[in-house]
């Protein structure tokens, strides 16, 4: 039940919008049906901040309702190819610059967290670098001379997630009673989804831990870094780090290091991306500009671990399998993949469903990302997945969420970056050794060894019981041998299937 605060503090969220002309922007009236438009010119009656553009509006309003409406600014902002390269720009200082709080309330935080002085640690601790929605970042240098960074949370952050989160899952719920046609989009379990990640960002120490992770299944592939994490400075409301070699893509001359690929780059990126998703399971899950920092000549360093994602075998399995139909164009399997997982109820047609992802997969495969209409194809996909009944899967949340951001930063460092072609050879790798033969060789002895198991255990004599000592069942023992002869005909049907 929500509380009479969170009901207010929508309400004001949506008085903001009005203000600043965000809600209904008088820009798009020309998209407007009538009502909607009339609608517009009644709100606008009310707006008493209107400088700027869009873009620049709608990030003035965010930026004042905190930490959950700017994580959806930092979304938008890695879109250019969207909503516009000028609207992107707009929102781009959601990022990493917003106002930071004082230098001298960072030392204290630090101080209390660590349960020592700063001087303990660090030979310096200068100003702010970055400010985002949660946290700021400080550059110091500890004792032995490493430069570090060291991320403090903002004074009070708990209390305003909360708060916002309260908002949050009030308005979803709304959504869901109000407007039926975005019920498929699960808007109760997705405001869930984004509250507790949110959540699990204001203790560091889950993001010392998760850095470290994802630290060492980096370095396996090599398309992405991080820095070592200082375990010396971590508590639960600051967290040290060793400074990131490059400049941050938030910066715009990143991508002007001399010696810089950026197709190179890009496709690093994206490859690191579906690496960590489907060869290990855990992957970065807020990747955009102001957490990636650039190295001529490809190098991709990555920052602020406070989102993880995970995946389970199953989810990896149908994912790979949906890329890797894609790339082959093969739409009747990509199809029978979405069935098999559930994603289109089981009453619609398979084909039916093949043919409408061929019309959009087709228009899109050679043709360079500047020449694709991304507004378009994602509005395509959006009737398509509502014809087919599609609902939003919350445990693919934050794997969506993260998709699209890498594709749209992707883009912003090579315009013509071909998403697909780069993909290719992470989800090539993972077909050619999860479906090999052997592996299903070993699968399949994985399944026996779990069958005869269980089949000991359905055999083994029972404790006794009074009056009488019990008697080996024979029905159930060949109850067990019947079980274990029809798992093997499906397993071996499955290999030579």
């Amino acid at each position: 039940m929500a509380s009479v605060g969170a009901f207010l503090r929508l309400l004001g969220a949506g008085w903001t919008l009005v203000r600043n002309d965000a809600l209904l922007p008088r820009e798009l009236d020309g998209v407007y049906s009538p009502g909607v438009r009339a609608l517009a010119d009644g709100l606008r009656m009310f707006a008493t901040d209107r400088g700027g553009r869009p873009g620049e509006r709608l990030a003035r309003s965010l930026q004042g309702l905190g930490p959950v409406a700017i994580k959806l600014g930092q979304l938008l902002s890695t879109r250019g190819d969207i909503f516009g390269r000028v609207f992107a720009e707009d929102m781009g200082h959601l990022k990493d610059r917003l106002p930071p709080f004082p230098l001298t309330v960072a030392r204290a935080e630090v101080e209390r967290e660590l349960g020592r002085p700063i001087g303990a640690l660090f030979a310096t601790f200068g100003e702010p670098v970055a400010a985002a929605s949660l946290a700021q970042a400080h550059d110091a240098t500890l004792l032995d001379g490493r430069r570090v960074a060291v991320k403090v949370l903002r004074p009070g952050i708990d209390r305003r997630v909360a708060e916002d989160s309260e908002v949050l899952a009030l308005a979803a719920r709304l959504i869901e009673r109000l407007a039926p046609l975005a019920r498929r989009l699960e808007p109760v379990k997705l405001a869930d989804t984004v509250i507790r990640a949110t959540e699990l960002e204001l203790d560091l120490r889950l993001e010392a831990a998760g850095a470290d992770e994802l630290a060492e299944v980096m370095a396996l592939d090599g398309y992405m870094a991080a820095p070592k994490v200082v375990w010396d400075g971590v508590g639960k409301r600051c967290l040290t780090m060793e400074w990131a070699q490059g400049m941050p893509l938030s910066d715009d001359a990143a991508l002007e290091q001399p010696g810089l690929d950026r197709k190179a780059l890009a496709d690093n990126l994206t490859r690191a991306f579906l690496a960590q998703a489907l060869d290990h399971g855990v992957f970065h899950a807020d990747l955009h500009e102001g957490n990636l920092f650039a190295a001529a000549p490809d190098r991709i360093h990555a920052v602020d671990f406070g989102i993880i994602g995970r995946l389970g075998v199953t989810e990896r399995r149908y994912l790979a399998e949906i890329l890797w139909g894609f790339l082959r164009r093969d739409y009747p399997r990509v199809a029978q993949v979405h069935f098999d997982a559930g994603y289109v109820p089981a009453h619609h047609s398979v084909a039916a469903f093949a043919q409408a992802l061929r019309a959009v997969g087709e228009p899109v495969f050679g043709r360079n990302a500047d020449g694709v209409a991304m507004s378009r194809v994602l509005s395509q996909l959006f009737e398509i997945t509502a014809l087919f009944e599609m609902r939003l899967r919350p445990e693919l949340v934050l794997l969506q969420k993260t998709m699209v951001t890498v594709e749209g930063v992707a883009r912003r460092i090579d315009p013509e970056h071909d998403i697909w072609g780069a993909s290719e050879p992470v989800v090539k790798r993972w077909i050619a050794r999860e479906l090999s033969p052997v592996t299903r060789i070993r699968q399949f002895a994985g399944e026996a060894e779990t069958a005869m198991r269980n089949i000991a255990r359905l055999a083994a004599p029972q404790p006794p019981a009074p009056p009488e000592p019990p008697r080996p069942d024979g029905r159930l023992l060949w109850f067990a041998l019947g079980a274990l002869a029809a798992g093997v005909a499906f397993v071996m049907g499955r290999l030579l299937g």
